[in-house]
């Protein structure tokens, strides 16, 4: 039988061919795998050595192989990764006070403070697929060294016990199990909370308002 074709039905097919050409088109997109520039490893072979580059395809792999798995999994992974580089004071890495690093510049150097070894769990979960609002950047007092100190957590549910991903120890541990840390605030890239024991604690705005997270934006490497 021959089908005839009205007017109406000839937009209507190139319209749904259109529509899954777009569909088609944005998955592809979303699922491009992440990659740093080949200018930017040689740049960094360059400078820091063999060793610079070898971190970098090495954490390029664990975003792209490794993201597979359960949360708890992954952020094993994650942690263990991070926790094998080298604690630097910033006077003595960056000659400055306080300066936060991004995860290229934290691995190319092999180093750096508990801020950067936080915010490069932070945003390798985050490539990996973890849900942006399940993790928090926490600062806390330290109370053992009497001083201030950052972390990672992540809350299964907003109203859950965080886990903590620390780099003074090895393990992660919930936030009822870290008696030596107080909590202060806590702040992703969706807010900024007051930091309670357990949970996110009261929302008093928004993580533009810091303005190290801001500059830390504003060099982070594409796809993160």
């Amino acid at each position: 039988m021959v089908r005839s074709f009205t007017k109406k039905s000839f937009f209507r097919r190139i319209t749904f061919f259109l529509l899954c050409c777009f569909c088609l088109t944005a998955v592809a997109e979303t699922k491009r795998p992440f990659t740093l520039s080949p200018k930017l490893i040689t740049a960094v072979e360059k400078k820091y050595g063999e060793y610079a580059k070898r971190r970098l395809l090495s954490w390029q792999k664990l975003i792209r192989d490794e993201a597979k798995g359960t949360d708890d999994e992954l952020l094993e992974k994650v942690n263990v990764f991070f926790n094998r580089m080298e604690f630097i004071d910033d006077i003595i890495h960056w000659q400055k006070k306080d300066y936060w690093a991004t995860p290229v510049e934290f691995l190319m150097t092999g180093g750096g403070d508990c801020e950067d070894f936080s915010l490069a769990k932070y945003f390798t979960l985050k490539a990996m697929g973890i849900d942006e609002e399940k993790l928090n950047l926490t600062y806390v007092k330290a109370v053992r060294l009497n001083q201030a100190h950052m972390v990672l957590t992540y809350h299964r549910t907003p109203e859950a016990e965080p886990l903590v991903l620390d780099n003074l120890i090895a393990d992660i541990r919930p936030a009822s199990k870290r008696n030596d840390l107080l909590p202060v605030y806590s702040f992703n890239g969706t807010g900024l909370w007051l930091a309670k024991a357990r949970g996110r604690g009261q929302k008093v705005g928004g993580s533009d308002r810091l303005k190290r997270w801001r500059e830390l934006l504003a060099r982070m490497p594409e796809g993160l």
